[in-house]
């Protein structure tokens, strides 16, 4: 189909040949060629077979929109074709076939459709009793699935993450996406310009369009204008999150305004094996004419329903290519200059006939001819009928916005039912649309508005224009018709490709009662396969309309939801680069020998010294702790300032505990749970005065417990400030027997007599000359004091603590200690001692849980919830020594070979000379003296005592001396 001489595309070179295989055969691409065009210019135009029914496919879009063109290359599945650049020696095989995309036994299916109504396998596979586990089901999941994925072989290729702050980021780089990059960055914006083809452009690169400017010199020419082409922005998340996917990097993006200048999508038309290859919509034939230089047939006939269309027509002629008919649905060709230069060319003209279906060549594999139809006067194919030989078909009938990112930035759909097209309003304010997706069909309107739309969005980052920014007007014509779909008796007019999905199985779909869309969905599987309804989803939204006697817009699509193409899980798995957090000691605890530990994004010391035997160091740290006193580095404790007239009532309303008769000058421990009476977050509230909080939160947990106070309180509207001053604080935590000597010191300005400073009590003074906010807290057990300094002072507190403490022997201890010692008292640690169901009753802290409040976060659902506990309990456990194969946090608790829960936490404990741990077991077993079974790693069983989990000092009297 294809001519010998050497062909000329934009992307490609010819005088470089490339060698490839497909499906096992030889093959032979130039530099720049994609695997489907590479194939289709060596007449290869099957590229996979059809989900359901393995029929042949192939090109449809040339622009990696349908799964038509998915494939294999080695263990990475689903590549689009369309896309993916060819190389020597590259190894492509088709999904979803037997033997190869030209020989598949699985073709049989296509006999069988009659038996495979839509929604069949909801009425099919359950009965008799028991046949969907012995039979159906490993019958089906042998056939899910296209391609196949060996599970055994590890991910090639390194995968990592980036991120990025631009003041404006485009997404796409047509027209209109260049226009608005250029403004942007004229007023003095940083701009990115994103685009998932591999040269910028747009359709002025493969369409019969031509302009004035020379957009993409000026974009390549301006200092302010960063290009990413070969780039894919998969998503819209709240405050302009972008994850942008470029190779194998995840580019996490945030700009303060966001441009979508995406264009459109081509739609199909829907008749009797509308799915054959070389049945390809018209800009995938300009694609492959301009862009790769592959003549896409021998004689052809294009389906028409705009002026595009003949642009479609005079590129296949210019190419070589005997264009048999155009096919016009609409009744009367709107006379335009382009219509004009086809009808001087002779080319036979038909108004308001259609495609009736196509005739399939044997084993359907390539389309031979095809059978049109005049429309009669209600819209549908009528009786005459005509029958031209063609090997290609070019559909131009309609387009859709890419409504996909706008609608995930808040934006609606509307449908003029009148002029036949989608229009995207209400998207969030720091979203704008540019060109044709926002309605705007003709070169320079979409320039203009991109160039509009670029100034506005400068403007909004604070940047200064001349003049206002003027947007176009609408033109009045579209290019869409109202109703491309001309279903056949015998059915095979697909409006879904990627589920084999025909006119009668929407119209059946609705028939049963599904008369919503997302109920069609959801009964027909519309829309749910690679192309995520691309060129399903109006087709679709038009039948139900008809079938429903409702408009388009009272129709709807169905909702668009991220990613909006396909994308790897190792490229979500990629290297995490997350920000470290460091503490203003940070320096002195590498001189002093610490051993890091990264706890959320702060760097944390897990010990001090060498670092040959951590757990004798560890141990050696609790003992010097327990019997003298330690330091220990908690600025990276979470940090809340609560105030205003409603500042108790908000901590009663967000915490379980009681809050609004705490005196000033004490503390109370604070638990959170959430709406479902899950427990979430600790810490401790200090009452600095009667419209004054000061509370903490843990490390990885604050930032969440801030937003959700926020949010909240947003709803609440209570008078109340709230501050995340977690970085505006450096915090040292001091314990031991001799921990109130050493503070004596340093302070002449806080009484710390047990009578004058008492356990829960908070006092402010000065230590060593320092501003201090000071509490009692009893965490690991001890006699102890947290001291809260402003983040500048934090390195002088601990050299001053330091060197106070020189007399009495002090020592700094790390995280390792400090967690075996939580341990030893019993104190949970949330998000290890908890998962997601874990609530206070289970934790033995109901104590926590002022149930006499009329309202808490989660009060109602633990009220309920408290009607039937669950068959767990938070125990304590003992063991007089390690088994020799180790038990480890998250082994199993099992009870008559059954799991009933699992260990939180498991350590020898230095103090008491044995094996201490935390675990779920079945509620019954939680009994002090029941003997419960712990499964470790290897799968042995050992037993263990249930003991009191508060191991050391149950009495509190350490604590609180």
């Amino acid at each position: 189909m294809n001519s010998a001489t050497r062909r000329q595309g934009l992307l490609i070179d010819a005088s470089t040949k490339i060698r490839f295989t497909f499906d096992g055969r030889d093959y032979e691409g130039v530099a720049g060629d994609t695997i489907a065009s590479a194939l289709a210019a060596n007449d290869e135009w099957i590229l996979s077979r059809s989900f359901k029914y393995h029929r042949p496919r192939g090109i449809l879009t040339m622009a990696a929109q349908d799964a038509n063109t998915l494939v294999q290359i080695g263990n990475d599945v689903s590549v689009f074709a369309d896309r993916h650049p060819i190389s020597d020696g590259l190894a492509v095989r088709a999904q979803n076939v037997g033997r190869s995309a030209r020989s598949d036994s699985g073709f049989v299916m296509n006999k069988l459709s009659r038996f495979m109504p839509v929604g069949f396998y909801y009425r099919t596979f359950y009965k008799p009793k028991g046949i969907w586990e012995k039979v159906w089901e490993p019958i089906i999941r042998a056939k899910a699935g296209l391609g196949k994925l060996d599970v055994t072989k590890p991910t090639e290729g390194y995968y990592d993450k980036a991120y990025g702050w631009y003041d404006v980021v485009v997404v796409g780089a047509g027209p209109a996406g260049m226009a608005a990059a250029i403004a942007a960055a004229d007023a003095g914006a940083s701009v990115l310009l994103v685009d998932e083809n591999p040269q910028i452009g747009g359709a002025l690169n493969y369409a019969r369009l031509s302009s004035e400017r020379d957009l993409i010199g000026e974009v390549k020419g301006h200092s302010k204008i960063a290009i990413w082409t070969d780039a894919i922005c998969n998503a819209w998340y709240a405050d302009n999150w972008l994850p942008v996917i470029r190779g194998n990097r995840l580019h996490k993006l945030r700009a303060k305004q966001v441009i979508f200048a995406n264009g459109l999508i081509e739609q199909p038309s829907q008749f009797r094996n509308n799915d054959l290859p070389g049945i390809m919509q018209g800009t995938a034939a300009q694609r492959l004419i301009r862009l790769f230089g592959v003549k896409p047939g021998n004689r052809a006939v294009v389906l028409a329903a705009n002026d595009d269309a003949y642009g479609v027509a005079l590129d296949l002629l210019e190419a070589g290519v005997d264009l048999a008919a155009i096919c016009d649905l609409r009744k009367r060709g709107h006379d335009g200059p382009i219509r004009s230069e086809v009808l001087d060319r002779k080319i036979e003209v038909l108004d308001g006939w259609c495609i009736y279906q196509a005739r399939p060549g044997k084993a359907h594999v390539h389309v031979q001819g095809v059978e049109l139809a005049e429309i009669d006067a209600g819209g549908a194919a009528g009786k005459r009928r005509r029958k031209i030989d063609c090997d290609l078909v070019c559909m131009s009938v309609g387009y859709i916005p890419a409504y996909q990112l706008p609608l995930q930035s808040g934006g609606t759909l509307a449908y003029d039912d009148a002029a036949a097209h989608f229009t995207i309003s209400g998207q969030n304010e720091g979203v704008l649309l540019a060109g044709s997706v926002d309605g705007f069909f003709e070169l320079e309107d979409c320039i203009a508005h991109g160039a509009a739309q670029g100034a506005t969005a400068a403007i909004n980052c604070g940047h200064k224009v001349q003049g206002s920014p003027t947007l176009p007007v609408r033109g009045r014509i579209s290019p869409n018709h109202p109703w491309p779909i001309f279903p056949h008796p015998e059915g095979m007019d697909f409006v879904d490709f990627d589920e084999d999905l025909q006119v009668k199985d929407i119209k059946n779909a609705i028939a049963d009662g599904y008369r919503e869309l997302e109920l069609v969905k959801r009964f027909s599987t519309v829309g749910m396969g690679a192309s995520q309804g691309r060129h399903a989803a109006l087709p679709t939204a038009m039948i139900v309309s008809k079938c429903t006697n409702r408009t388009i817009s009272e129709v709807g699509v169905t909702t668009a939801r991220p990613p909006v193409t396909t994308e790897k899980i190792a490229t979500l798995a990629g290297r995490k680069f997350t920000p470290v957090r460091r503490t203003p000691m940070h320096e002195q605890h590498e001189a002093q020998g610490a051993a890091w530990l990264l706890a959320g994004n702060w760097l944390r010391p897990a010990y001090y010294g060498r670092q040959d035997d951590p757990k004798m160091i560890s141990a050696e740290e609790v003992l010097s702790v327990r019997n003298n006193v330690g330091m220990i580095d908690v600025s990276t404790l979470g940090g809340l300032d609560i105030r205003g007239p409603d500042a108790a009532e908000f901590l009663n309303r967000m915490y379980t505990f009681a809050y609004a008769k705490l005196p000033v000058g004490k503390t109370r421990y604070l638990l959170m749970t959430n709406e479902a009476g899950t427990v979430i977050d600790d810490g401790v509230a200090c009452r600095r005065g009667e419209s004054y909080f000061y509370v903490t939160a843990t490390t990885t947990g604050v930032d969440r417990i801030y937003r959700n106070m926020l949010w909240w309180n947003a709803q609440w509207r209570l008078d109340v400030d709230i501050a995340n001053v977690t970085a505006a604080y450096a915090g040292v935590n001091l314990a031991g027997p001799s921990a109130r000597m050493v503070l004596e010191n340093l302070t002449d300005d806080i009484a710390l007599s047990p009578r004058d400073f008492p356990y829960l009590a908070y006092r402010e003074g000065k230590l060593a000359g320092i501003p201090a906010r000071v509490f009692r807290v009893g965490f690991i057990g001890e006699l102890g004091y947290e001291i809260h300094v402003p983040s500048r002072f934090g390195s002088e507190l601990w050299r001053a603590i330091g060197e106070a403490g020189k007399a009495f022997g002090i020592r700094p201890f790390g995280l390792e200690a400090q967690r075996l010692m939580r341990l030893e008292k019993g104190h949970v640690i949330v998000g290890q001692d908890t998962d997601g169901m874990t609530t206070p009753e289970e934790l033995d802290m109901s104590w926590a849980v002022a149930n006499s409040k009329p309202f808490f976060i989660g009060k109602r659902s633990l009220e309920i919830r408290s009607k039937t506990l669950s068959s767990r309990k938070l125990v304590g456990f003992a063991l007089d020594r390690m088994p020799t194969t180790g038990l480890q946090e998250s082994n199993l608790v099992v009870k008559n070979g059954s799991i009933a829960g699992f260990i939180t936490s498991i350590a020898f404990s230095p103090t008491l000379g044995k094996i201490i741990g935390l675990a779920y077991a079945d509620r019954l077993d939680a009994n002090l003296g029941t003997r419960i079974v712990l499964r470790s790693s290897d799968g042995s069983e050992h037993q263990a005592e249930v003991v009191s989990p508060h191991f050391y000092d149950p009495e509190n009297l350490r604590q609180e001396m």
